[in-house]
């Protein structure tokens, strides 16, 4: 693994390695797949205003997330079924981002359970939480979490229905035998439909329940203490309703590109998101992120951090936990490299005036007069 030099170099080790239904199932973004490429493409559209001949011989990357302190203001998204990436799968990430000294997101569609992810050993965990049809599931899945020792709950509010990925369709997507959504074992969930291809997971997924409003964010806090945060809130509008919902924080997420296509790309949402809270909560972005530069970018237009996915997915497929640890330490050191390069010593000193947006009115747009 020596020769690799970014983290979209893990994607092409990882094709390679994975069955084409499995890869698919990962890579792909719903429909025509235009926001897939415009979460990537709209960080090129962000360029720098560094600031020179600052003292940046010591650099401070540390933060805190929800009052937990973390080493870096990068975050590992919750991605659903990882054993299909690598035997190791949750448990080899959930190890790689207590390393690192940062935040792991579990999939509450991983292949490892929350008590599974919790013996790994120390670290500070999220559970990504669906709400189904029957409250009763989501309850026992939000106890669990909180007896595992997961820290907080990011709900999933963009998917009423599943995104089409066509990618699934051509392939017929199912879950390998060998595996299974472990979070559903052993709950009462009634009896599962076994015509189906991949029994539990077909179950799971058409177990979400497409009623779920505003309400129901707050009845969740009506039954567990751990903070909420919004995860696929991308307008003003609805920021504004995630404050007064009493959520404790929102994630900018358009899930990666497999929900509903021809949306903005997230890093392009970020700031309309940032200026309706008005600093109530924070806001942190998904969905893109490749380089040290690309989380810098989030930063400086408002972001209190970022949460990457499909490279830990890819890290993970090529090289297990060596290679999820590479992955996150890479983009750790390109950020510290961005901020040098910038003139910011800590986070608080990432500002807005430090990037420029294709959106932004020019300083100097007024017609010269002639004479």
């Amino acid at each position: 693994m020596g020769e690799i030099t970014n983290v979209m170099e893990f994607e092409a080790i990882a094709k390679q390695k994975l069955p084409k239904m499995v890869y698919d199932y990962y890579a792909s973004g719903a429909e025509d797949q235009w926001t897939l490429a415009e979460n990537r493409n709209a960080f090129s559209r962000i360029l720098f205003r560094p600031r020179i001949l600052i003292d940046v011989s010591k650099i401070d990357l540390s933060t805190t997330v929800l009052g937990f302190n973390i080493s870096m203001p990068i975050m590992v998204a919750p991605t659903a079924m990882l054993k299909m990436a690598h035997p190791d799968g949750e448990y080899a990430i959930a190890r790689a981002a207590s390393a690192a000294g940062t935040i792991m997101t579990l999939s509450s569609w991983g292949n490892s359970s929350v008590e599974e992810v919790a013996s790994t050993g120390p670290g500070t965990r999220f559970f990504q939480l669906y709400v189904y049809k029957d409250r009763n599931v989501t309850i026992q899945l939000v106890r669990r979490a909180e007896r595992a020792g997961f820290k907080a709950i990011a709900l999933t509010v963009d998917t009423p229905r599943l995104g089409r990925r066509e990618a699934d369709i051509k392939n017929r997507f199912n879950l390998p035998p060998h595996l299974s959504l472990k979070n559903f074992e052993g709950l009462d969930i009634g009896k599962l439909n076994k015509a189906e291809d991949s029994g539990l997971a077909s179950y799971v997924a058409g177990q979400v329940d497409r009623s779920l409003s505003w309400k129901d964010v707050q009845w969740l806090q009506t039954i567990t203490s751990l903070p909420i945060l919004v995860k696929g809130v991308i307008t003003a509008e609805d920021a504004k309703i995630a404050v007064q919902s009493g959520a404790a924080g929102i994630i900018v997420s358009n899930h990666g590109a497999r929900q509903l296509d021809y949306v903005p790309a997230t890093i392009m949402a970020l700031e309309e998101v940032v200026k309706a809270v008005q600093s109530r909560i924070p806001v942190f972005l998904d969905g893109g992120v490749r380089r040290g530069t690309d989380v810098f970018k989030a930063l400086a237009l408002g972001a209190s951090g970022v949460f990457i996915g499909r490279p830990i997915i890819w890290s993970l497929a090529a090289d297990g936990e060596a290679g999820v640890k590479k992955a996150l330490q890479m983009i750790r050191d390109e950020f510290e490299l961005t901020m040098a390069l910038s003139g910011c010593r800590s986070l608080k000193e990432i500002t807005r005036n430090h990037v420029k947006t294709d959106w932004e009115t020019p300083r100097a747009s007024l017609p010269v007069p002639r004479l």
